[in-house]
């Protein structure tokens, strides 16, 4: 007569987008979700999001704690940790309260690092704002540094 309630475990991977698949469209979870294939769209999770090495993404992520070992083009918004790995390519901004890049990853942007939850966008959903809302663009690249005044060779560091 009377049904259980099902509770959504967030820490689980229930979301799957396997190598070789194409997705285009906006993800809404409760859970984890991974990433394999190819995907064009938002992804906001209470859980965790994982991009696999052969991923392909093109989207603002929002999630717990967040792994790219794939090409991420967007920004990222994780409520705890983001962990770039040493083949995991981020090319965005990025709003984390730890945030950890392996030897040989690439971050091209701009990090905020925050303790807590991020500010919640558009309502009492329980799910991350999407870091698009809370940074802005990179500034564009600062001219090389001038020859010190004793004449000599400048030093890059």
């Amino acid at each position: 007569m009377f049904k259980k309630k099902h509770m959504i475990n967030p820490n689980a991977t229930d979301t799957l987008i396997g190598e070789g698949t194409v997705f285009e469209g906006k993800i809404n979870s409760a859970a984890g979700v991974r990433i394999e294939g190819q995907l064009t769209g938002d992804v906001r999770c209470e859980g965790d999001v994982t991009v696999g090495e052969q991923a392909k993404v093109n989207s603002h992520i929002a999630a717990r704690d967040v792994v790219i070992a794939g090409i991420v083009h967007g920004n990222v918004t994780a409520t705890g940790k983001l962990t770039i790995t040493s083949k995991g390519q981020l090319f965005g901004n990025a709003n984390a309260a730890s945030l950890i890049i392996d030897e040989g990853g690439v971050f091209q942007g701009i990090s905020k690092m925050e303790q807590g939850a991020p500010a919640q966008a558009g309502g009492s959903s329980g799910t991350p704002a999407l870091a698009s809302q809370q940074l802005q663009p990179p500034p564009a690249a600062a001219a090389p540094p001038a020859a010190p005044a004793f004449g000599g060779n400048p030093v890059v560091l």
